[in-house]
């Protein structure tokens, strides 16, 4: 908590302990250790090199230890098998979510254990073998300093959306109608900006991109809000519809988002993977193709 919250006194009022009592047991465990966890940073404190490998067993600690308590409770016949997955920050979560959703129905029962991060994090967890699978809209360079083996889950359109007042401004007919228009893009994390900012350039349409983003799901508050038209992977369109409370502009396939699943192995074994390739292919991305 203390790692979190980057504060001593912050951690102390979440977890009802004094300040005394967390420094008094950071400084013990720091003895028995003997290294330090935690360097200041400006106010706030953060973990050391060691303190972030001392946080990573920490973490599997603390899982494991409920684990054993949901298993002792509940008596299953033998251990829940764990997916790792690591998330890329610009993978949308609906996608996410229809990626991972059907592990949970397999007859030999699967825990999914989530993590999100830059794609560049999330693959040095899986050369150390802390992930089972990574999620990213951007496959890995193929380079002998760069371990990982890309499976294609399949690919589609983007869409652009904004609400329905700010819908009543355009003028012209889709693509024109983006031109001098605010815009939010992706960021640099994935791989779709560029692609539609040179689609745009090649038909003389020049909208006002106002904000980028590496996280998606900022970028939609942005566009639910009227701050400007959005994009997302037309799979997903009538799901954001919904959620957001927006309107359809247009969709086009002259920029195609791609969806890949990263892992250590070319063949992989792990039940929940294959899983998940096997439904992006066979189910979820066969309506793009569609």
């Amino acid at each position: 908590m203390v790692a979190k919250e980057g504060s001593i006194a912050k951690a102390s009022k979440l977890l009802f302990l004094t300040p005394q009592t967390i420094s008094g047991q950071l400084t013990v465990l720091e003895e028995n250790l003997g290294i330090s966890l935690f360097e200041k940073s400006g106010r706030s404190l953060k973990l050391t090199d060691a303190g972030l490998i001392v946080q990573s067993y920490a973490n599997d600690i603390f899982s494991l230890g409920n684990e054993l308590e949901e298993v002792l409770h509940n008596k299953p016949q033998k251990r829940l098998v764990h997916l790792k997955a690591g998330i890329a920050n610009s993978i949308p979560k609906s996608i996410a979510y229809h990626l991972l959703e059907p592990v949970l129905h397999l007859k030999e029962p699967i825990k999914i254990i989530c993590r999100e991060d830059n794609l560049s994090t999330l693959l040095g967890e899986l050369a150390e073998h802390k992930l089972d699978i990574v999620i990213s809209d951007r496959a890995i360079p193929e380079s002998p300093s760069i371990n990982g083996f890309n499976h294609h889950l399949g690919e589609c359109g983007i869409t652009f959306f904004c609400t329905g007042e700010l819908r009543e401004n355009l003028q012209g007919e889709f693509p024109a109608c983006l031109d001098n228009m605010p815009l939010l893009l992706t960021g640099d994390a994935s791989s779709t900006k560029n692609n539609v900012v040179q689609w745009l350039k090649q038909q003389s349409i020049f909208p006002h991109i106002i904000a980028e983003f590496d996280d998606g799901a900022l970028m939609k508050a942005f566009g639910q809000r009227g701050a400007g038209i959005f994009i997302a992977p037309s799979i997903i369109a009538k799901e954001v519809e919904i959620a957001f409370g927006v309107k359809s502009i247009g969709e086009t396939t002259k920029v195609m988002e791609s969806f890949y699943a990263i892992s250590m192995d070319r063949k992989v074994k792990h039940s929940g993977v294959v899983t998940i390739l096997n439904n992006a292919r066979e189910q979820f991305f066969s309506i793009a193709d569609t």
